[in-house]
């Protein structure tokens, strides 16, 4: 079934994760995900509190990034994180794995990271996003990855943060969507900037859009259904 515009809004996590932002700039943001009907407005931790002010009421959720963007610090202190980020307002985690551990073949750990992270959000009633970071992965690793997912159940699988050496592809969402099926759900994040583009990977198996450019892609994809 074709997407309507609207509903294509509702798949995208708005994102403004730089880490010089104003509040005026957050407000910004919030005010055009309201617009437009986005899912999601994705920040780090310490503008939950500011965005969540923002959003009250709009149906909007605050998503909060966990170890963003490197993924470097103990499972304890993620739990942590998530914990104090929904305590505050979040509705939504997407938190970074453990990328030295995943390389390591660590697989223990990183099980152990994930399910700490997931119970947090379940306890919580939140979703929960796993970023993989796939640039730095082969795809030994990302199926790996995805094998743990499915044992583990957060609610989605995500390919980047945006800020590695490449983001999403579409081999990497098919790949991620073949290995956890309908278990899991995708997330395609990273260089997403056209309608085009979104549709692609909603093609591929992504569920989720995570962009900065989510107006203009639903702008683009309005002006495709008018034609």
């Amino acid at each position: 079934m074709k997407l309507t515009a609207s509903e294509l809004a509702k798949m995208i996590d708005h994102t403004l994760l730089k880490p010089y932002i104003t509040n005026a700039e957050m407000e910004q943001a919030c005010d055009v995900a309201q617009k437009y009907g986005f899912k999601a407005v994705a920040m780090n931790g310490a503008m939950i509190p500011f965005a969540a002010s923002c959003l009250t009421g709009s149906g909007v959720i605050c998503d909060s990034a966990v170890g963003f963007p490197f993924g470097q610090c103990t499972i304890e202190t993620k739990a942590f994180e998530a914990e104090d980020a929904i305590r505050n307002g979040a509705g939504e985690i997407d938190y970074v794995v453990n990328i030295v551990e995943v390389k390591n073949g660590n697989w223990d750990y990183v099980e152990r990271e994930m399910r700490a992270i997931v119970d947090v959000c379940n306890a919580h009633g939140v979703t929960s996003k796993v970023v993989f970071e796939n640039c730095y992965l082969n795809d030994v690793q990302k199926r790996k990855l995805c094998e743990i997912a499915v044992r583990v159940r957060p609610t989605f699988v995500k390919t980047s943060t945006g800020y590695g050496t490449g983001g999403a592809t579409i081999e990497d969402v098919r790949l991620m969507k073949a290995c956890v099926g309908d278990a899991v759900r995708v997330k395609a994040a990273g260089g997403i900037r056209t309608a085009e583009q979104a549709l692609a990977f909603i093609e591929a198996g992504a569920s989720r859009i995570g962009t900065s450019n989510g107006a203009a892609i639903v702008d683009g994809y309005a002006a495709m259904c008018a034609k």
